[in-house]
């Protein structure tokens, strides 16, 4: 790493650490569903034990019956699914969402190696970009934080639903999750539900959903102020770094306004809505503001 990279990587990994000890005040596995149970000994039946826990391999050889005892498993892994693709670099309120992402994934990096928890990460746009398995360790935390500060995709667009696939593919052990995303998808995100009802779900509500029924997932939805409220500003060139077009837009109309704050209200409830249906926490987390009281708050109520 040349000079200057170091400099970001400690800088991000001194705030970084800073902000984990406010998060969580010790109350770090409290928060999280994604601790699995396993076998520790077995010992006689006693009245209330559950007998779905008997072993009746031992109850048979010794006539008596006998049940298995499990233990919380004393690790935990902690994966986060970063969205690298072009809409993380907009932001207006000096920092853009890529950067807040950064400290962000940074900061639950490093509570999990406080805990003497495993960390991996995939970084993803339309297709998976990088994929670093989950490993203890401050060397560890570093790579993931210089891959944060430095990564360049390979793509500009977007597809949560591969992201999600791959995920559930690539880590078969329950762990807890943060999906970090502004959830601006492909242009064409919904599909129609026909059955129990008919409703509107993005395109990878399906991936969503698998996922949230094997992992304990979060969802951290990144935005800036001006995506959700246009302002007059008068003719405005606008750049879509996803799609890489180019246009003129009239914010000093009030139809034009209204339309795109209709807009992003719509994308807003969609999110909201798939993410309740799935039984999925989530937090948004603005640019160039306070991420911890929100993640604080969200942390609390899953404790």
């Amino acid at each position: 790493m040349n000079e200057d990279i170091i400099k970001k990587v400690r800088k991000i990994e001194i705030k970084a650490r800073g902000l984990s000890q406010q998060m969580f005040s010790g109350e770090y596995h409290s928060a999280f569903k994604g601790r699995g149970m396993v076998f520790s000994e077995v010992r006689e039946y006693q009245y209330g034990d559950d007998v779905r826990n008997i072993d009746w391999n031992v109850t048979a050889r010794l006539a008596h019956p006998y049940v298995k005892v499990f233990e919380e498993e004393r690790e935990l892994t902690v994966m986060l699914l970063v969205d690298v693709s072009g809409s993380g670099r907009f932001g207006t309120n000096g920092q853009f969402k890529e950067e807040l992402a950064a400290e962000v994934a940074a900061t639950l990096a490093f509570s999990a190696i406080a805990n003497n928890d495993k960390v991996g990460m995939i970084l993803f746009s339309d297709r998976i970009e990088k994929f670093i398995p989950p490993k203890k360790g401050r060397t560890h935390i570093l790579r993931i934080i210089r891959e944060l500060i430095t990564f360049r995709p390979e793509s500009n667009g977007t597809d949560l639903g591969e992201a999600l696939r791959y995920f559930s593919n690539a880590i078969k052990k329950r762990c807890t999750t943060f999906l970090l995303s502004d959830f601006y998808d492909d242009p064409s995100t919904t599909v129609s539900r026909r059955s129990p009802s008919p409703k509107e779900e993005p395109r990878w509500s399906d991936a969503l959903k698998l996922v949230a029924g094997k992992h304990d997932l979060v969802a951290l939805r990144l935005v800036d102020r001006r995506e959700a409220k246009l302002e007059d500003l008068g003719l405005v060139k606008f750049y879509d770094p996803e799609s890489t077009r180019t246009v003129w837009i009239d914010t000093g109309s009030a139809e034009v306004r209204r339309k795109a704050d209709a807009r992003y209200a719509e994308h807003e409830q969609m999110v909201d809505t798939t993410m309740k249906r799935y039984g999925i926490d989530m937090a948004t987390l603005w640019t160039g503001e306070d991420f911890v009281k929100p993640l604080k708050n969200l942390l609390a109520r899953r404790s």
